[in-house]
């Protein structure tokens, strides 16, 4: 789902990613920039243990699905630990 309300869409997201390894960082940013509705991908290691990283994820552009983006990243063996950051805005 794009929008939370009617009239509106979600532009920014930030979110707490525990991802193991591999993929590296650079193809999990790849692969969400390009998911319809993202513009940009920003990845960065926030954490590293001996199996995971903790990552911070931050995704802007015109329409973010958030379904879309946990889907992507529970295909690459991430996992979603927090909605850090939303910024929305009214369509037009």
């Amino acid at each position: 789902m794009v929008d939370s309300l009617v009239g509106t869409r979600i532009t920014r997201i930030v979110l707490d990613v525990l991802k193991p390894r591999d993929p590296p960082i650079h193809e999990l940013a790849s692969r969400l920039a390009s998911l319809q509705g993202i513009e940009r991908a920003n990845v960065s290691l926030a954490e590293i243990d001996q199996s995971t990283k903790s990552i911070k994820v931050s995704i802007e552009g015109t329409g973010i699905a958030l379904d879309s983006i946990r889907k992507t990243l529970e295909e690459l063996g991430a996992v979603i630990h927090s909605v850090d950051e939303v910024s929305a805005a009214k369509k037009g």
